[in-house]
């Protein structure tokens, strides 16, 4: 089985192959075949293609093009031609995957896309308004370009839409329930891969296991997975909520945003600004979003770099401690995403203060790695790991699953 797997963004478009026909749908992620991206950022009139096959072949052109779905068909074309082909014909993928931010309270499990998972995608626009136009638009040039195809939807939210309500609703007026305005939370897609990961790798079964998964990227959040499902997270109603971010501040006192209203004049597109793009890492060091350019500045003696990273490390460990207490106990600690995967020093910062529960790193031997790996000494009562996160491969088992025969 050939899969392809799609992710549809507004400025950037993803997408890869897996080829199964010689392998099977393991827990360890196979390379895919070939990977191919679109980057809508940069040139006016352009988009900039790459591609590059599983041999090492590549190409990177500059394309005269503005429109999404003549972008997606080029892209896919160096499939089949060119450098970097590894299809006789686009008839050989057996099923697209697609990677859908929002799912809503509809959607808890992945699907495979039809008229009404369209409609219910198209309505929740207003609930992801830069995420899910991009993803159904993808969906529909797919259909374009491959015709009849089979196409599976994998929500990122998904992951998280059977948490108990007292988890999920916010305690503002009750009629905010009946208007959907509740936590639905996000990178589903990864927290439900991670914990997956992490079961195998300490040879359990996953619904015998507390495990708190850190996705810690540009965008943060953590999730409380129990009994096999996640029951508590961090991201809310939208992915500003909880942890302090890249360049979004996560959880601040609602009472500041109307202060800022009422004194400063500030209109709601000022503050989606302000609370999205110019806070964070790079609000309060003033240099970057980037984790890697703080600690730098910090270790330079960078007062602001300091401030930026000790509070990055406060507002993590005290979220850490929350959704620890949803767990009632905790037995795996995940960290993954581009900070998560990278960065012994929050890995030891992080890991800090939490002795009491038997957690232990293995001090001498905190660096990264390719591999997946266990941080935590031999003697912990925690297993600390480091997980790849490997969204793709996710959203092509979820094809799997969903194609496979009824027995």
């Amino acid at each position: 089985m050939k899969i392809l797997v799609l992710n549809a963004g507004s400025s950037s478009h993803k997408s890869c192959l897996f080829d199964l026909t010689q392998s099977s749908a393991a827990s360890l992620a196979p390379e895919p075949v070939w990977r191919a991206a679109l980057d809508w950022t940069h040139a006016a009139g352009q988009v900039e293609l790459t591609a590059q096959n599983q041999a090492g072949e590549s190409i990177k052109e500059a394309l005269p093009m503005t429109d999404k779905a003549e972008g997606l068909a080029a892209m896919l074309n160096t499939l089949v031609q060119g450098p970097t082909q590894v299809l006789g014909d686009l008839s050989e993928i057996a099923v697209v995957g697609h990677r859908v931010v929002h799912g809503g309270r509809d959607y808890m499990d992945s699907v495979r896309i039809d008229g009404q998972v369209k409609a219910a995608i198209r309505r929740l626009i207003p609930l992801a308004p830069a995420h899910n136009p991009a993803n159904l638009q993808g969906i529909e040039a797919m259909e374009q370009i491959l015709g009849n195809l089979p196409q599976v939807a994998v929500f990122d939210t998904a992951f998280h839409a059977r948490m108990p309500e007292a988890a999920s609703t916010y305690p503002g007026p009750y009629h905010w329930v009946e208007q959907g305005i509740r936590r639905y939370g996000f990178h589903g897609i990864s927290h439900q891969y991670v914990a997956q990961r992490a079961a195998h790798l300490v040879g359990q079964d996953l619904a015998q296991l507390k495990i708190l998964t850190c996705h810690l990227g540009n965008g943060c959040s953590l999730a409380a997975v129990k009994d096999g499902m996640g029951v508590d997270t961090t991201m809310g109603f939208t992915p500003l909520d909880g942890l302090m971010m890249g360049s979004r501040s996560g959880s601040v006192d609602p009472g500041i945003l109307i202060h800022l209203i009422r004194q400063e004049g500030y209109s709601a597109d000022q503050l989606d600004e302000l609370l999205n793009k110019q806070s964070g890492l790079k609000g309060i060091s003033g240099l970057s979003n980037d984790m890697r350019l703080v600690v730098e500045a910090m270790e330079q003696g960078h007062p602001q770099a300091k401030l930026a990273i000790d509070l990055f490390i406060h507002r993590l460990r005290r979220e850490m401690g929350g959704l620890i207490a949803s767990l009632g106990g905790l037995d795996v600690l995940v960290f993954t995403a581009g900070i998560g995967e990278n960065s012994p020093l929050v890995w030891r910062r992080a890991c800090a203060g939490f002795e009491f529960l038997g957690l232990q790193l293995n001090a001498e031997d905190l660096k990264r790695a390719k591999e997946d790996q266990d941080i935590a000494a031999p003697n912990s009562a925690v297993r600390v790991l480091v997980i790849h996160t490997q969204e793709e491969w996710a959203i092509a088992q979820a094809c799997v699953t969903l194609l496979q025969p009824v027995a």
